[in-house]
């Protein structure tokens, strides 16, 4: 058979190479048209590639549209991605090089698609890292998944008590996703979320929409033509949650991104997870801290009372100091302040248990002296059961009224700070109450005294986060009694919430921001036999030429 390239065909001379032969083995395809553009040879590879070019014929008329420009061409022909360029030959022919790079194509656009999910997972991971709420990461959940992984998206949180949180994310144009919120009860949930809450995906998708579409989620949404998936989150020991992804039917779900809505859900399940657990702890926290803080003291006839409370670790809200009071049947009140050892949630707990002794001990015994004794006993049994060696100083008393509308203080002191009388007169005294630590010995020697309050006259009891207060010039002194004393001179006509208010006050003055100790304070004031404390809250006394100034205008 005649060659139809002439100038290929093999020279007589050996030395020449049969050029129809080289160009058969070529990776690409050629295609060889003359002056005309009529086609003179096809090779085996271009054959291939483009049946419909045949030699003898016109290129335009037979060739893919590509074939009749002038230029490059990338273009799909047979389920191939080819690549075309023309090159001019001698006597005004054209050769076409004809290249399959479906595979190569393939592998880019693979490996960009890779690289867009890498990408997408690595922001899911940095927006979802440190989440603090359950709702603020349900929320951000369905945002991140619009619109990389769905056009619209529902996140439903695992139901407590018996009703299901849920929430949704649905794209918008070019603008940020929509997100929404709302609640169902559990038996209303369609039943493609509860198979994915229970670990399972359900593989119906036409179901899937048309349970999506019945439950409201799918606004805008042609249901008809889309597609969906549910997958499950992973939690601690079920999922915490089932997601579902909605998209227009020209964005199916190939297994590709079902891999990237699995792997997306694998980390949006470790962070609601995460946020349950904050949000669980958090809720232990502030029930046991609740239960911690100080509680106010009962109201009692002829008396009022002023507290002020700031613990060493101001966002723990708990520390080792406490005061309160309990009523008692004949009309008087016990009453207590106290510091125990050390601080933080460790001090906190043991004031607890403190707390939660007095509270039974006070029904059976109201003489100070003995209630302290019980309580040592108790405490000391406490201690040494769980190894704390903790001890406590406390001041216990009972109020009772007089019938001059006075009070009569029956106090009983356990190695704690004397308390201060502000007599009607202006005058101050501290109360000569002594005794040991509580919790330390079986048998301590507990100090009691008996203090008369005339009505407007009132107690004053303290920690020694007050005296030991560290601030002033250097931030190392100490404010000490007499400073205290400074303090309230003059105050003798305040209300006992102002007065507690005040201790309170110029402490924190003094130490200027700096560390301290727990500060506790608790005022009792006689408030006379209309049992009212007065209206007028008197001006707070000069204190300018006083050490009070914390020499700080040096």
């Amino acid at each position: 058979m005649p060659s139809a390239l002439p100038w290929l065909a093999a020279d007589r001379d050996l030395t020449v190479p049969n050029w129809s032969e080289v160009v058969e083995y070529f990776r690409e395809g050629l295609v060889v048209c003359d002056a005309d553009g009529v086609v003179q040879h096809v090779s085996p590879v271009a054959e291939r590639l483009i049946p419909e070019v045949t030699p003898g014929e016109l290129l335009a008329a037979a060739g893919p549209a590509p074939l009749r420009g002038d230029g490059p061409a990338e273009f799909t022909h047979h389920g191939r991605r080819l690549r075309v360029r023309p090159v001019a030959l001698s006597h005004r022919r054209r050769c076409w090089y004809v290249d399959d790079v479906t595979e190569s194509v393939s592998r880019a656009d693979a490996l960009l698609a890779e690289r867009a999910r890498s990408a997408f997972l690595a922001v899911v991971g940095e927006k979802l890292g440190n989440p603090l709420h359950p709702d603020r990461a349900a929320a951000a959940v369905v945002r991140l998944a619009v619109p990389t992984a769905a056009d619209v998206a529902v996140l439903v949180l695992a139901p407590r008590s018996g009703r299901a949180r849920w929430w949704r994310a649905v794209r918008a144009d070019d603008r940020a996703p929509v997100v929404d919120s709302g609640v169902l009860p559990a038996p209303a949930l369609p039943a493609a979320i509860e198979a994915g809450l229970s670990g399972t995906e359900p593989h119906e998708l036409d179901w899937l929409v048309e349970q999506a579409a019945e439950a409201g989620w799918l606004p805008g949404l042609d249901a008809s033509g889309a597609t969906a998936r549910v997958v499950p989150l992973p939690g601690r020991e079920a999922p915490a949650g089932a997601l579902l992804v909605v998209r227009r039917a020209d964005r199916w779900y190939d297994e590709a991104d079902v891999d990237l809505v699995r792997a997306f859900a694998a980390r949006a399940g470790a962070a609601l997870t995460t946020a349950m657990l904050y949000r669980d702890q958090a809720e232990v926290a502030d029930t046991l801290q609740a239960s911690l803080l100080p509680v106010e003291p009962a109201p009692a006839s002829g008396v009022q009372w002023g507290t002020a409370y700031r613990p060493a670790q101001a966002g723990l809200r708990i520390g080792g100091d406490f005061y309160g009071s309990h009523r008692l049947a004949d009309g008087g009140s016990v009453f207590f302040l106290g510091d125990v050892s050390g601080k933080g949630v460790e001090a906190a707990v043991f004031t607890g248990q403190l707390r939660q002794c007095l509270q039974a001990l006070h029904r059976v015994e109201s003489q100070p002296g003995r209630l302290l004794k019980l309580l040592n006993d108790a405490l000391l049994e406490t201690t040494q059961a769980h190894g704390q060696g903790r001890f406590a100083t406390m001041v216990l008393g009972v109020a009772r009224p007089d019938r001059d509308g006075g009070l009569t203080l029956t106090l009983a002191g356990g190695g704690h700070l004397p308390p201060l009388v502000l007599r009607e007169s202006g005058e101050i005294e501290v109360v000569p109450l002594r005794g040991m630590l509580i919790g330390v010995v079986p048998d301590p020697r507990i100090g009691e005294v008996t203090v008369q309050l005339a009505p407007g006259e009132t107690c004053l009891f303290y920690s020694d986060g007050v005296t030991e207060a560290r601030g002033g010039r250097h931030g190392e002194e100490q404010f000490g009694a007499e400073r205290l004393l400074n303090a309230v001179t003059g105050c003798h006509r305040m209300p006992a919430p102002a007065l507690a208010e005040r201790v309170e006050q110029v402490t924190c003055d003094w130490l200027a921001h700096g560390d301290h100790d727990d500060i506790a304070v608790l005022a009792l004031r006689a408030t006379g036999p209309a049992g009212r404390a007065p209206r007028h809250l008197h001006a707070v006394p000069d204190l300018a030429g006083t050490e009070q100034t914390r020499e700080s205008s040096a």
